[in-house]
């Protein structure tokens, strides 16, 4: 994991850069209009001091800059777009918080709990806002025009993709049925499409060719259905101690994932089961036992090694070389064979 140590924590120092630079207050001193994006990043604790919280493990910018690098490409003139990606990735979690009405995210309050709903929405709009011209930052690297205005509609398509998916997923809730195939459109569309632009435009400020930059799209989008698809796994069946969290959680909310809706498929009695307003201990381990008799454990775990196994060939149809395609597959081992 050397190649990917060396090359993430580079990447991460150059990605922070730049993100402060595009959430630069006038006059370089954060008011509260700055001041709550800085909170949400983990740059300012809630009185607008500095601080260093964890923002998160920058999964999606880290990927795109190995695969610019791995495409043949310098990885330093793609951090605008690492920017851009991470940056709308953070303005749909201050809008999922409203929408989820969470208290908490990564051990604070989250944005609305403090300021209110009014002024997160409006934080929320601004990141997504300055996404735009964090992505518009290429051409200052050096990206050509063409380049960059393909990298914004692709950047613009994506978004609605994002928004269609989380449209969905509130609508799953309101809904007794789901079946397998509308929870894998989604999650494709809340989950596994943002990836693929990662992986995408890489490989574009890389400027490589249309084929290469579709294998490299591909991967991307499997390996996030892949990825999306071993959190559900792990949702019930993962061991507690690693995933930092009761791995009955999403079997005590009815959480609507893909092993529960294979189950609800192929049992009546889990269809019963989930009838019931009271989800104690009985309930959680009568549910398990259901859904292991259905097979959707099993079911599960082959979706998720197809999705695996499509995005490596795509990679490999790529040709990636170097270190950063090293680093490229010890990070796709890491998101995609977990056990937390």
């Amino acid at each position: 994991m050397r190649e990917l140590e060396s090359l993430g924590k580079e990447m991460r120092i150059a990605l922070d850069e730049e993100m402060r630079a595009v959430l630069q207050a006038d006059g370089g001193v954060p008011d509260l209009y700055y001041g709550m994006m800085h909170y949400h990043m983990g740059w300012r604790d809630r009185d607008l001091r500095p601080a260093d919280v964890n923002a998160g493990k920058q999964i999606r910018p880290v990927l795109l800059l190995l695969v610019c690098q791995a495409a043949g490409g310098d990885w330093r003139q793609a951090v605008p777009a690492a920017a851009a990606v991470e940056l709308l990735h953070n303005f749909s979690l201050i809008h999922d918080d409203i929408e989820d009405a969470s208290p908490t995210r990564r051990g604070r309050e989250t944005l609305w709990q403090i300021w209110g709903i009014e002024q997160a929405i409006n934080a929320g709009d601004a990141m997504f806002a300055l996404a735009h011209l964090a992505l518009n930052r290429l051409y200052d690297r050096g990206v050509p025009a063409e380049r960059v205005v393909r990298a914004l509609r692709r950047f613009d398509e994506t978004c609605v993709r994002l928004t269609q998916g989380q449209h969905t997923d509130m609508d799953f809730e309101k809904r007794d049925r789901v079946n397998v195939d509308e929870y894998i459109e989604m999650i494709t569309g809340k989950t596994a499409v943002l990836l693929s632009l990662c992986a995408e435009l890489g490989a574009l400020v890389a400027g490589q060719d249309d084929d290469t930059i579709a294998h490299y799209a591909q991967y991307g989008l499997d390996a996030g259905l892949a990825f999306q698809v071993i959190d559900d796994i792990l949702g019930i069946w993962g061991d507690e101690t690693l995933i930092g969290k009761s791995a009955s959680t999403d079997i005590t909310t009815k959480k609507k994932t893909l092993p529960v809706l294979y189950g609800l498929e192929h049992s009546a009695d889990l269809r019963q089961l989930y009838t019931q307003e009271e989800t104690d201990s009985a309930f959680v381990h009568q549910a398990v036992e259901l859904l292991d008799q259905t097979g959707a454990r099993d079911f599960a775990t082959t979706k998720a090694t197809a999705y695996t196994q499509s995005a490596l060939s795509n990679l490999e149809a790529a040709h990636p070389s170097g270190p950063a395609y090293i680093a490229l597959n010890q990070l796709t081992d890491m998101l995609l064979k977990r056990d937390y």
